[in-house]
């Protein structure tokens, strides 16, 4: 070993232990770290293995290496892994209701909810633990205190925090059983055949693109996912959409939406950052792009958020106005159907 090397050994931390199955096929090493680690694409595990981050057994490995049973993979990097520690931040809340033992919470669109890869602080659980002291957290969930559920990025909406460990399993129950009420409204592409119907479609993580969240409609992969939806609001080449969810899984709606062949407005996730439905004539095309720009993110609001109070058993019910940006774009689809 090159004066080099151990220099660069001594610099380098361990992220990641895998140990390989004793029934391991024989993978290429890029495909099985795909696999395995979270938020992994090609490009950024091929360049991690061409940089010599990932070992095999102690030694690294090209590319097109075939990971064997009981092989030990590590990758190591420059810099020290993220603890759980979540650092507090001063950042305001917006509280629709509190008592000792939770609150409700309206989300805006662009917060992410915890901190993770690339996202490691401004998100909702900086500020909860600013404002709040000895939030618990569900096992399995470190590093994400108070959270029972969430929602994305750029979906705003309604969201309910436990303070107590008693408020946090109760809830947690109820989640699990489906019993919680969550409403969301929409704006999709095009207008659907059906007024209402329930899509029973299984979802996962696509087997091409582990950032977006796939249909198995055969059932054979990902799991359970249960939408109902009605239609609200027919705007010709737009609908609004209530979606309720019997399910929590990620990205449901976005998903599901897209699968019935309506993508969310302006999801650029899921194909609704284009002309999807409607006239080539530049005119509409601009109308559309003025459109996204007054709702630049995936037309998507939690709107409403319905419990048994895990401690008093009192029926919780709690609603909320649509964004800004939300009613500005219903308001030029509206004005546009009218004077077309």
């Amino acid at each position: 070993m090159s004066e080099n090397q151990s220099y660069e050994s001594d610099e380098l931390y361990e992220h990641h232990r895998i140990i390989a199955d004793p029934n391991q096929n024989l993978l290429r090493i890029d495909k099985f770290l795909m696999d395995k680690l979270p938020n992994a694409t090609r490009n950024k595990v091929q360049a991690g293995i061409k940089e010599g981050h990932v070992l095999v057994n102690g030694q690294t490995v090209k590319q097109n290496y075939r990971v064997h049973p009981a092989d030990v993979i590590t990758v190591e990097l420059p810099e020290p892994p993220r603890d759980t520690e979540v650092v507090p931040e001063d950042i305001p809340l917006n509280i629709v209701f509190e008592d000792e033992h939770l609150l409700v919470v309206n989300k805006p669109a662009g917060m992410v909810v915890h901190p993770a890869y690339n996202n490691w602080t401004g998100t909702l659980v900086n500020a909860l633990v600013w404002h709040f002291n000895q939030l618990p957290e569900m096992k399995g969930n470190e590093g994400r205190p108070g959270l029972v559920h969430r929602i994305d990025k750029d979906t705003s909406g309604l969201l309910v925090i436990a303070k107590t460990e008693k408020a946090m399993s109760g809830l947690a129950k109820q989640f699990f059983d489906h019993s919680i009420e969550r409403t969301y409204y929409a704006v999709v592409w095009g207008e659907p055949k059906e007024e209402a119907g329930t899509i029973d479609v299984n979802l996962g993580r696509s087997l091409k693109d582990r950032r977006i969240t796939a249909p198995f409609p055969e059932g054979d992969f990902g799991r359970t996912a249960i939408t109902h939806y009605n239609v609200l609001q027919n705007l010709r080449y737009v609908s609004l959409v209530q979606c309720n969810l019997e399910t929590g899984r990620t990205h449901q709606i976005r998903a599901h939406l897209k699968y019935l062949g309506h993508p969310l407005f302006n999801d650029s996730t899921y194909g609704g950052d284009r002309v999807v439905k409607g006239t080539q004539f530049t005119k509409y095309k601009a109308f559309i792009h003025n459109c996204f720009k007054v709702m630049p993110r995936q037309a998507l609001h939690a709107k409403s958020l319905g419990f048994i109070h895990p401690v008093t058993k009192e029926q919780m019910q709690f609603d909320s106005d649509l964004p800004e940006d939300f009613v500005a774009l219903l308001d030029k689809w509206e004005n546009y159907v009218q004077h077309h």
